[in-house]
């Protein structure tokens, strides 16, 4: 059976910013114990004073988050460049048994130029593209037979050259997305490799999440 201090730990857990905010004595232990007692109610299965919510609030330990996000500060001084590209079009097609041929098509036409910008995820249902403007006519002619789920243009992108040690910290792109949904920028795609990290955004956002990054980086 639950103890209120479990369930009080599970509800604020669902909720990494509320746990943060908290940590940094942003929130109000009062306010915070009255919003989440339905929910810590719910999982007892029986009603629970405010006071007792308090008291658990109070003594949930922050040692292991600090501790994360002190990790994530050291490490996020050692970032590397930011390279940024602009007039970006970003597609998504429905997998096919054909769609792997076209791709391979784009992406022959793609290294005809260092400057052509292209990177392909392949989910399990659905395949995404994001290239430069410039090619858009190469995809309406090699994907014309596809089925095409979406496509957004004018769009911008950042590519965040990681430290090798990404791989054992956990934690990275929580803390670099964070700052960016506190800031109330919608990301277009979320595209990474072993040691690079690229966040795709509206041009119009470009300024604004280039200055996040590299107040992130200046910490």
């Amino acid at each position: 059976m639950k103890t209120i201090q479990e369930a009080v730990e599970r509800t604020i857990r669902k909720t990494p910013f509320i746990e943060e905010a908290l940590n940094e004595k942003l929130i109000n232990v009062s306010s915070l114990a009255r919003e989440i007692l339905p929910d810590v109610s719910k999982l007892l299965q029986k009603e629970v004073k405010v006071g007792a919510v308090m008291m658990a609030i109070n003594r949930l330990s922050p040692a292991s988050e600090l501790r994360i996000r002190k990790n994530i500060r050291k490490f996020t001084l050692s970032l590397g460049d930011f390279i940024v590209r602009s007039d970006l079009s970003d597609y998504t097609f429905k997998n096919t048994n054909s769609l792997l041929k076209e791709i391979a098509r784009i992406l022959n036409k793609a290294s005809e130029s260092n400057d052509y910008f292209i990177t392909v995820s392949q989910g399990i249902f659905e395949t995404n593209i994001v290239i430069s403007e410039s090619l858009q006519s190469f995809v309406e002619e090699f994907f014309k037979e596809e089925r095409m789920i979406s496509s957004v243009n004018n769009l911008a992108s950042i590519t965040i050259k990681l430290p090798k040690e990404n791989l054992e910290q956990s934690g990275i792109y929580y803390f670099i997305l964070k700052q960016l949904a506190w800031a109330d920028i919608s990301l277009q795609e979320v595209i990474s490799t072993t040691n690079e990290m690229t966040i795709v955004v509206k041009e119009e956002d470009i300024n604004q999440t280039f200055a996040i990054l590299m107040d992130i980086k200046a910490k």
